[in-house]
């Protein structure tokens, strides 16, 4: 068995468009700034993976397959993974009765927009979970999450038969999906994106360079093996001094001896080789 790289860097991609916004009944400048995704963002974004060589995992909702069918098409054709992301970004925790069919419609969206590929991977919009949701992922036959926080560079098993209360917590035992663990520190929204009526954070670029760089430093100095996550969105990253300093994430990144970049499904593909499912009691 091949040796996994020192460490992996996973640029993986929110293509949210405007479905949030339709969700939740937003009027026309919100619905503008998720249009910036599909129309300027993705274009961008696809420029910079293919100069670099670069395949990434992009985390797609339905809505967005069905009214910007060109931009999932281009991503396709780069070579890059879909991932599952809901129906229109709903938060999945406010629906647990309608929960599966909304998966079951995204699942064959993705299946028609990838020639016919399943998808493998799943991301909760807004990473939020109802209680039955990841049950029902891995019952859909999905391999990874991407919504869970137990971990930073590391992939582990999704528990199941957890019991949590006030006298104590029993944490499970390890079920059938891996999971790739993310932060809110390695995703560009809460760093870039405005709060009501564009005020704050809008924070610099240079500042969440700093960040991503000491994570990576860190994780490449003391976790070998691992896989460093990254959460992006289009209609963020894509403007053009924040597509910069990704570009410069990217340089820093190459610089250190043994890193590589790779798509969330190879990457569990590793992990699992390396990892066997647990024998069932």
């Amino acid at each position: 068995m091949l040796a996994p790289p020192r460490l992996t860097v996973a640029l993986t991609f929110d293509h949210d468009a405007i479905s949030s916004e339709v969700d939740r009944g937003e009027g026309p400048v919100l619905r503008s700034r998720g249009e910036f995704g599909p129309r300027v963002g993705v274009p961008r974004i696809l420029a910079l993976l293919e100069r670099e060589q670069i395949r990434a995992t992009w985390f797609v909702p339905g809505h967005t397959i069905l009214t910007f069918p060109a931009s999932v098409a281009a991503i396709v054709a780069g070579g890059h993974e879909l991932g599952c992301h809901g129906w229109a970004h709903e938060d999945l925790a406010a629906h647990p009765n309608d929960e599966l069919a909304i998966l079951e419609q995204s699942v064959e969206a993705l299946r028609r927009a990838a020639g016919g590929s399943v998808p493998r991977g799943f991301r909760a919009p807004y990473w939020s979970l109802g209680p039955r949701t990841l049950e029902r992922v891995a019952g859909l036959g999905f391999h990874y999450d991407s919504s869970l926080m137990a971990d930073d560079v590391h992939p582990y098993r999704v528990p199941v038969d957890e019991h949590h209360d006030r006298a104590g917590s029993d944490l499970g035992r390890p079920g059938p999906l891996v999971e790739i663990p993310v932060s809110w520190a390695l995703d560009d929204w809460p760093h870039f994106e405005p709060g009501p009526r564009g005020v704050e954070p809008l924070g610099a670029p240079s500042k969440v360079l700093e960040i991503w760089e000491g994570e990576l430093r860190y994780a490449w100095a003391n976790e070998p093996g691992g896989v460093l996550t990254i959460t992006l969105h289009p209609e963020a990253i894509g403007r053009g001094h924040r597509l910069a300093m990704l570009e410069r994430f990217i340089v820093i990144a190459r610089s250190l001896e043994g890193v590589v970049f790779d798509r969330l499904d190879a990457v569990v593909d590793r992990w699992i080789a390396a990892n066997p499912a647990p024998t069932p009691a």
